[in-house]
C-alpha cells in the first residue's frame, strides 16, 4: 500500500481503517467479523485505526483490544476522540483524561498516538440558529478552546497518555483555519474529503462548508489531512442502506448525487468504489478514513487503492457535474 506523510507525524498508509463500521453505525455485523477485519487491514499494509468510545458505545475501540490483546504490532498506530460542549465546561479536563483514560484500558495500550477533540470549534459569540443544541452538545468557542483544552492535551501529553493530538474539522470553516493557523495547533486535522465538498448532518452552522479550503490551510501549515465521508454517509453510494426522512442531510445529498449515479453506469463503475477513487486522488489527503463494517466492503476499498490514482479524465468528468459548487469566501479551486 502506498504510504504518505502525515503531516509532520509520520508516513502513514494512505487507507486508515476507521471505527464507525466496527461499532456498527454502518449497519450491522459480528464482533468475529469486526475482529477479521481489523486483522485483514493490518495484514494488507494499513497502519492507522482511527477510533473513538462514542463508534457503537465503545464497540469499535473493544473491537481492536480483543484483536490484539495487548500485543499491537509496533507499527499500527491508532486514534481516539472525545467530544466536548458546554454542559461539559465545568470539568473539561476531567472528562477529556476520564475519556482517554477509558479507551486506553479498552484498547489495552499505555498511550493513543492521536487524541482529537471532536467537537465544532467556533468564535465565542455565535449562534448556532438552526441547530441551538449544538451548544450544549458540542459546540466549544475559541477561546475556551485556546485556554482550557489545548493545555489539557499538553498535560495529557506530558503525563505520556497521547503522542499528539488533532482536531475533527467538521466546525464552523473560519474557526476551524484559524486554529490550524494557531500556537500550539494540531497535529492532524479530520476534514471532509468527497465529490460533493459535504459534511450533510454534520454540517451544524449555515455558512457555506469549505473543506478543500481546510484541507489546504492544514498543508499550509504542516498539519497532517485525514480525510473523512469519501461515500458521504451513503449519499455517494448506489441505494442508502438505512432507513431515511426525505429531508435528512444525506438523503438530499443521495438525490443532488443522481448525475454521478449516472456516470457510474456510463463507465461501468460502483458509485461508492469510484467515490472511494475520487476522495484518494484529492490533493492534500494524506489518509483516507474507511468506514466499512466487513471484509468484503474493505477487499472493495483495497483493490481500489491497489489500482493507483484516478486518472485525470475520469476527474474532470466528475468535476463536469458541478456537484460541489457552492459560494465559499475563498475559491475552491485556488491551489493547496
Amino acid at each position: 500500500m502506498e504510504m504518505r506523510q502525515l503531516g509532520s507525524l509520520w508516513p502513514v498508509s494512505a487507507l486508515t481503517l476507521g471505527g464507525g463500521g466496527l461499532g456498527q453505525i454502518w449497519g450491522e455485523t459480528s464482533r468475529d467479523e469486526a475482529v477479521a477485519t481489523v486483522k485483514l487491514a493490518i495484514d494488507s499494509g494499513i497502519t492507522l485505526l482511527d477510533l473513538a468510545p462514542m463508534y457503537g458505545r465503545g464497540e469499535a475501540e473493544a473491537v481492536v483490544g480483543a484483536t490484539f490483546e495487548g500485543k499491537w504490532p509496533a507499527h499500527v498506530k491508532v486514534t481516539s476522540k472525545c467530544m466536548i460542549g458546554a454542559r461539559h465546561f465545568d470539568n473539561i479536563g476531567g472528562r477529556l483524561e476520564a475519556s482517554i483514560v477509558r479507551s486506553l484500558e479498552t484498547l489495552r495500550r499505555e498511550q493513543v498516538d492521536i487524541f482529537i477533540l471532536h467537537s465544532n470549534i467556533h468564535p465565542d459569540d455565535y449562534e448556532y440558529s438552526l441547530h441551538p443544541e449544538m451548544h450544549d452538545y458540542g459546540g466549544v468557542p475559541m477561546t475556551r478552546f485556546f485556554s482550557e483544552i489545548v493545555p489539557t492535551f499538553e498535560k495529557l501529553k506530558a503525563k505520556g497518555l497521547m503522542a499528539d493530538w488533532g482536531i475533527t474539522g467538521t466546525g464552523l470553516p473560519r474557526s476551524i483555519m484559524d486554529v490550524l493557523r494557531g500556537e500550539p495547533k494540531p497535529a492532524v486535522v479530520q476534514a471532509v474529503s468527497n465529490l460533493l465538498d459535504s459534511p450533510g448532518g454534520m454540517r451544524r452552522y449555515e455558512e457555506p462548508a469549505e473543506p478543500r479550503n481546510i484541507i489546504r490551510t492544514a498543508g499550509n501549515n504542516d498539519v497532517g489531512v485525514m480525510g473523512i465521508r469519501a461515500v458521504q454517509a451513503g449519499a455517494l453510494t448506489n441505494a442508502i442502506d438505512r432507513p431515511m426522512k426525505g429531508d435528512d442531510p444525506e438523503m438530499l445529498d443521495y438525490v443532488k448525487a443522481a448525475p454521478f449515479r449516472a456516470l457510474c453506469a456510463e463507465l461501468g463503475e460502483d458509485p461508492a468504489l469510484l467515490a472511494h477513487a475520487y476522495a484518494l486522488a484529492m490533493e492534500g489527503v494524506d489518509t483516507l478514513v474507511l468506514g466499512v463494517k466487513n471484509r468484503d466492503e474493505l477487499r472493495a476499498a483495497l483493490e481500489v487503492e491497489a489500482k493507483g490514482p484516478l486518472s485525470p479524465e475520469i476527474i474532470a468528468r466528475i468535476e463536469a457535474l458541478g456537484l460541489r459548487r457552492q459560494v465559499p469566501r475563498i475559491p475552491l479551486d485556488a491551489p493547496i
